[in-house]
């Protein structure tokens, strides 16, 4: 088994990228041979029902912190919609009613928001990212970017509702932000840079 010093508790390809990117110049000594993901282990997803995202991302990493033994961090993320009273929040990933089909998350949104005027299309994306580490410590910060909405996708990077989220103080969606753009100003950039020393900490030992 290689030499793991800490896990990522996603086996989601996108979110996997886009938290290495982020971790790597908060911890440049962590190499990333060395950080394990959900995909690394024979594990079952543990079943996310908490009301929360603080309380998702905690699910998520005290399952693996248990079965790996190693520090492990987790998120739970979603876009809460102003108008919609914070909807889709925690169900965002599943909003269509598919785990993770962005295409029909993104398209019941838009439909849900095809009469709604620009000036009341406010939105922030949430991230609560959780350290949770072998002797049972746990940590969570919560990260949040506030934008707006459009009524059509632009941009191509990203993933999720990214194509029709444009952050405060932008012109671009985050799907036509480049990854290094996004990677400082994004909701779980927030929540990982607040945990970060934290995560060191935990890899001390």
């Amino acid at each position: 088994m290689p030499d793991f010093k800490l896990v990522l508790a996603t086996g989601n390809r996108h979110k996997v990228d886009e938290l290495l990117a982020i971790l790597a110049p908060l911890m440049p000594a962590l190499t990333k041979d060395q950080i394990a993901t959900t995909s690394d282990f024979d594990v079952s997803e543990p079943v996310e029902d908490a009301t929360s995202f603080e309380g998702n991302a905690l699910i998520k990493a005290r399952a693996l912190a248990r079965v790996t033994g190693l520090p492990t961090v987790a998120d739970d993320s979603g876009l809460s919609v102003d108008i919609m009273g914070g909807a889709p929040g925690i169900f965002s990933a599943r909003w269509a009613g598919h785990h993770g089909d962005d295409e029909g998350n993104l398209n019941l949104l838009l439909g849900q928001l095809h009469d709604v005027p620009a000036q009341h299309r406010g939105a922030q994306f949430v991230c609560a990212a959780a350290l949770v580490t072998p002797t049972g410590s746990e940590t969570v910060e919560v990260g949040v970017m506030r934008g707006t909405l459009l009524d059509e996708p632009r941009g191509y990077n990203g993933f999720g509702y990214d194509p029709i989220f444009v952050p405060e103080g932008m012109s671009q969606t985050n799907a036509q932000l480049a990854p290094e753009q996004k990677n400082t100003i994004s909701h779980r950039a927030k929540a990982f840079t607040a945990l970060a020393p934290r995560i060191v900490e935990a890899l001390k030992g």
